[in-house]
């Protein structure tokens, strides 16, 4: 890899930390900005490609926010490339957002023998991506995609269906919510203590993020976690950002003022990102890891559940 390579991918990590890092000073979690704004509650959903397939990881949080920034009410976003393929065109003067694209290659090395040894380098790649509404040209469907939002009982008996789908075990009682690694459980206070059902399901989300970090399941390390405040602050990063995805994916709004217990990590988020231009990068590909994970186990319960 070239020395100006390595440069532009370091920069990359930093421009994207620092623009994270500069809300959460003004006290705005970034990953919460779509369901800050007036009448969204269950029409948030992922960005998405040309092709419908939904981004994920740091790409969902960059889309996000310049959705929410430049006024989009569309979540649709191409490249240029691709908006040309279609028949269409950027308009004059319309400025992209920047989207990133990791990866790995692999390069052979001489060792300290002599021999030849392949050594796996990642790479991180930026391009940028056009929302719909700064294209013309386009095959009319791609503006007027229709949105179909669930009624509230829809949506809850569906993250209801999901959550007894993954398997977990999931008891109630107290009034804390957390998982402990030990007994393998996630506790959650009674159904009833919460102010409304999305709260409730929100709250779950964030705590079946921490249970797939389980050996078994993504094998995510939380050795460290009641020792170390930075760790502890890493893997409540990962919780934050895995219940936003799945509270996207499944139509519910997530906790818009963070709990009690989770207000405190504030601070020692802000050091991890100073301290690491990579560590939300590597927070949205866990909690990413994870949520697909979930997804995966209630698609197998569907799948093989017997008639």
């Amino acid at each position: 890899m070239s020395r100006k390579t390595e440069s532009q991918r370091i920069d990359t990590y930093s421009r994207i930390t620092d623009r994270i890092i500069e809300d959460l000073v003004s006290g705005v979690r970034p990953w919460m900005k779509p369901w800050n704004a007036a009448n969204t509650d269950g029409r948030i959903t992922r960005p998405l490609r040309h092709n419908g397939e939904p981004y994920s990881g740091i790409n969902v949080l960059l889309l996000w926010s310049e959705q929410m920034s430049r006024g989009f009410a569309s979540s649709m976003w191409m490249t240029f490339k691709q908006a040309l393929e279609l028949g269409a065109a950027v308009r004059k003067g319309e400025t992209g957002s920047t989207v990133v694209f990791a990866s790995r290659f692999t390069k052979s090395e001489a060792d300290e023998n002599g021999g030849e040894v392949d050594r796996e380098i990642p790479f991180l790649k930026a391009y940028s991506v056009f929302n719909v509404e700064q294209i013309d040209g386009l095959p009319e469907h791609y503006y007027s995609r229709p949105e179909i939002v669930l009624d509230t009982v829809t949506r809850i008996e569906q993250a209801d269906r999901f959550f007894r789908n993954i398997g977990a075990v999931i008891r109630h009682g107290g009034n804390q919510a957390f998982y402990a690694p030990g007994p393998d459980v996630i506790q959650m206070p009674p159904f009833e203590t919460f102010k409304d059902a999305a709260s409730y399901y929100a709250t779950l989300s964030h705590e079946a993020t921490h249970w797939t970090a389980n050996e078994n399941r993504v094998d995510r390390d939380l050795s460290r976690y009641a020792k170390d405040r930075s760790e502890r602050a890493r893997e409540e990063l990962i919780a934050e950002l895995g219940s936003c995805f799945l509270c996207a994916d499944l139509g519910i709004a997530p906790e818009l003022e963070p709990r009690p217990d989770h207000a405190s990590y504030l601070q020692s988020w802000l050091k991890v990102l100073a301290d690491d231009k990579r560590a939300i990068f590597q927070a949205a590909a866990h909690a990413q890891r994870a949520v697909t994970y979930l997804h995966g186990l209630h698609e197998a319960s569907v799948t093989f559940r017997p008639d």
